[in-house]
């Protein structure tokens, strides 16, 4: 499968430079386009910046701005506020599921991620 022009890009929001590189791997070997960052501030610029982005896959547990504090302001930005949000985290904890839920996520995936799952969701939400 190969990414067509106009494809939705999948922005991977995680500190952990390892596991950007895997998801991206994981995503690009099944057609999606891929952008990363390391830093919730710099991704939420980067989702007002870039209308081509159609989901944001972010970790929850980062330094300086966690994926909660994240998706707050996705949220109560007006020109982001509907872009999909998958919380992705190794929180797998009972009641993590429901906190990132509530919290904004429009989906919840534990680590190790679960690569069917995940393409699933994309495919619903792109």
């Amino acid at each position: 499968m190969t990414t067509t022009p106009n494809a939705k890009k999948v922005l991977i929001v995680d500190d952990d430079t390892r596991n950007i590189f895997a998801l991206s791997l994981t995503l690009r070997s099944k057609g999606y386009a891929c952008l990363s960052s390391t830093d919730a501030v710099k991704a939420i610029d980067m989702i007002q910046q870039d209308d081509s982005i159609g989901v944001v896959l972010m970790d929850m547990m980062m330094p300086e701005m966690d994926g909660y504090e994240a998706l707050g302001r996705i949220r109560g930005n007006k020109q982001i506020q509907d872009i999909p949000v998958f919380a992705v985290t190794a929180q797998a904890m009972p009641g993590d599921r429901e906190k990132c839920l509530e919290a904004g996520a429009n989906a919840y995936i534990s680590k190790p991620v679960n690569v069917d799952l995940l393409i699933d969701l994309l495919n619903t939400y792109l």
